[in-house]
């Protein structure tokens, strides 16, 4: 990311989570609850463990915002953990609190315990788990919801749904009418849907279906992964480039959405199933039509509104696929880092499913990298010159 910048920092159990995101413009309408609101979305969906009880996030702006409208400075974000009590000499980062708690030796499979014990020299698990917890996705969302917020000022929309938990999947239509499809409606209504599901997918047939497979891993001291898509509508053609391949929009997504914890595969569009049809199948004709919302259309969106790394002009559409959380009730085999012992992982408060979680993870990411890419194209220090550059693209577009 080249013109907007953003850091997190903070451990799970520590005293917040702090964010820094730099490049949004001057004058753009922000408040705490605008951020809020998408970290309950994380919170939610049907099984999610322990900690959800806990929290209740809230983002404090601290810098960046005077009067409800940014100034042009770094924003500044902090959510308090409210666990911290319970930790503060744990993870105090005083040095007299040092021992005041048990280390962890005994690495879990599927998390970067071993691995970060290893590459950063500790015989303290707690040093890699804390940070490499989800809990700092919840700082992601907030500096998303900025993003978000930014976009919405050019008609940009960014949404979600799951289309899968475990083997139950619901089968999206691939298709829809010409102005459907340019404008989005159609990826509109099922995020409607989706928000009123626990699950967040759209169809209330599957929603029972996945809830019940949920259920049964509970029961079965299990835990489930799954898919889920995510959208944008209203992007102008030409955000991204061809011309290097770092450049490519579709690229950029697809490394900010495998920045996710436990996403292990990331599609654009039709992505895989393109692989397995001929071309004649899956290409999407250019159409023109002097009414059509943007003069040149598509019938079919295969490609997920991305073409050579640049914006089409359609929707764009990234499905990403979850693994099954890590942390289970069934114990599974490791080796503890000190005694080298063989033992069973031990278990800790975990969520059986947090795919629709995720997908409000992959919203934020995103919307942050889409928020760049529009920043790179049209530029500006205030919101009112990026959006004078705005019109004017989209003026000289429409001569076409």
């Amino acid at each position: 990311m080249g013109f907007l910048k953003f850091l997190t920092s903070g451990e799970s159990h520590g005293r917040a989570l702090t964010g820094i995101i730099e490049g949004i413009p001057a004058g753009l309408a922000l408040s705490s609850a605008d951020i809020d609101a998408d970290l309950r979305r994380r919170q939610g969906g049907y099984g999610r463990g322990g900690r959800m009880k806990i929290e209740t996030d809230h983002a404090e702006i601290l810098s960046g915002v005077r009067w409800g409208r940014t100034i042009g400075s770094p924003v500044c974000i902090m959510i308090e953990n409210r666990d911290w009590k319970n930790w503060s000499e744990g993870m105090s980062a005083d040095a007299a609190h040092r021992g005041s708690i048990r280390p962890v030796t005994k690495p879990r499979p599927g998390h970067a315990d071993l691995a970060g014990s290893l590459k950063y020299d500790h015989d303290d698990v707690r040093n890699i788990l804390e940070r490499s917890s989800a809990r700092e996705t919840a700082m992601r969302v907030a500096l998303g919801a900025i993003a978000k917020r930014f976009l919405a000022e050019f008609g940009v929309n960014v949404g979600s749904y799951v289309i899968q938990i475990g083997s139950e999947r619901y089968a999206v239509t691939a298709k829809g009418t010409k102005g459907d499809e340019m404008r989005g409606a159609r990826l509109l209504r099922f995020f409607s849907a989706a928000e009123k599901s626990e699950v967040r997918c759209p169809d209330p047939g599957a929603s029972r279906k996945m809830m019940a497979l949920i259920d049964r891993a509970m029961r079965d001291g299990n835990s489930l992964g799954g898919i889920f898509e995510v959208f944008i509508t209203g992007l102008p053609v030409g955000l991204g480039s061809h011309i290097q391949w770092d450049r490519k929009l579709d690229g950029r997504l697809a490394q900010a959405i495998m920045g996710i914890q436990a996403i292990k595969g990331v599609e654009i569009g039709m992505g895989f199933e393109m692989g397995r049809r001929p071309g004649s199948e899956v290409m999407d004709e250019i159409f023109y039509e002097k009414s059509a919302p943007a003069g040149f259309y598509r019938k079919t969106n295969n490609a997920g509104g991305i073409e050579g790394g640049m914006t089409n002009g359609m929707p764009v559409i990234i499905r990403a696929a979850m693994k099954p959380i890590p942390t289970l009730k069934k114990s599974l085999r490791s080796v503890d880092i000190r005694t080298k012992e063989a033992f069973g992982a031990a278990y800790e408060r975990s969520d059986t499913c947090a795919v629709p979680a995720a997908a409000v993870v992959a919203e934020a990411m995103a919307s942050l990298i889409i928020a760049d890419a529009v920043l790179e194209k049209f530029g500006g220090d205030s919101l009112k010159e990026t959006k004078r550059n705005h019109a004017s693209y989209l003026k000289y577009v429409s001569r076409f």
